[in-house]
């Protein structure tokens, strides 16, 4: 079966049902070995001590918000240009879980700068371009929440959508683009990482852990979306029904089955 297939919600809702139960299960799994090794397993850092394992928080949030946000600009092309059935459906259901994903790399990243900085927050370009990434976050949620529409809602979203992509280079190179607090990239280098074995094998390991949570939450949220709409549409053509049998002329006596033909009686 090609996989253009699954753009059929009903198959995609059979598919989903299959496939949850293993993510949930690899996602625990990879969040217990995840968590063993930041705690049990990892050094601290020489200079940064404990506080370092903030880092297994951080990083993968901060990685999974701009893919979160990746998605929803792929799916917001397949609205507007491919139509796909199941493209506003994704971005939507896409949202809220880029926002919190967002948000823990904010709330982490201030914790964390506090004993590294002096300061919870500093108005950096990366720290500042995220808050904005957070902020087109909420304005979308905002957006789908106003519109009744689903087809008119996820349309507009897809616009925005794209607009708001130009932040996501921002983000990524804002390090090498202007002076800022935030050491440049230690893990995707051409050099290769700078971060020792000891500590790169377990954020590897979470950041895995975390992908896994996003993609058990799209999925789910992606169902939820779809049974929504569903309902949405079954209350509409009910509500149609009542407004067309309140509307429709009464029947006339004259025409009535049991009234039968003037004389038929005599």
């Amino acid at each position: 079966m090609a996989i253009l297939d699954y753009a059929n919600p009903t198959r995609f809702l059979r598919l989903t049902q299959i496939v949850l139960p293993w993510l949930t299960a690899a996602c625990l799994a990879a969040f217990a070995v995840g968590l063993y090794m930041t705690f049990f397993v990892s050094p601290e850092d020489y200079q940064q001590g404990q506080t370092v394992k903030i880092m297994y928080i951080h990083v993968p949030a901060a990685w999974l918000c701009m893919m979160t946000y990746s998605i929803m600009a792929i799916s917001s092309l397949g609205t507007l240009v491919w139509k796909h059935p199941l493209a506003d459906v994704s971005a939507k259901a896409a949202a809220p879980i880029g926002a919190a994903f967002t948000l823990i790399a904010l709330i982490t990243g201030s914790l964390w700068g506090r004993p590294m900085w002096g300061t919870y927050w500093e108005w950096d370009a990366r720290m500042t371009s995220v808050l904005v990434l957070l902020i087109m976050y909420l304005g979308l949620i905002a957006l789908w929440r106003t519109m009744e529409d689903p087809i008119r809602a996820g349309k507009a979203a897809a616009v925005l959508t794209l607009v708001g992509a130009i932040n996501l280079p921002i983000i990524k190179f804002s390090v090498e683009w202007w002076n800022t607090l935030h050491q440049p990239a230690s893990v995707m280098r051409m050099d290769g990482p700078t971060i020792d074995t000891s500590m790169l094998v377990p954020l590897f390991v979470m950041a895995g852990a975390a992908t896994l949570l996003f993609f058990v939450l799209h999925l789910q949220a992606m169902r939820n979306e779809i049974l929504r709409r569903r309902v949405r549409a079954m209350r509409l053509k009910a509500a149609a029904g009542s407004r067309a049998a309140r509307m429709a002329p009464p029947s006339s006596p004259l025409s009535s089955p049991m009234s039968g033909t003037p004389g038929a009686a005599e």
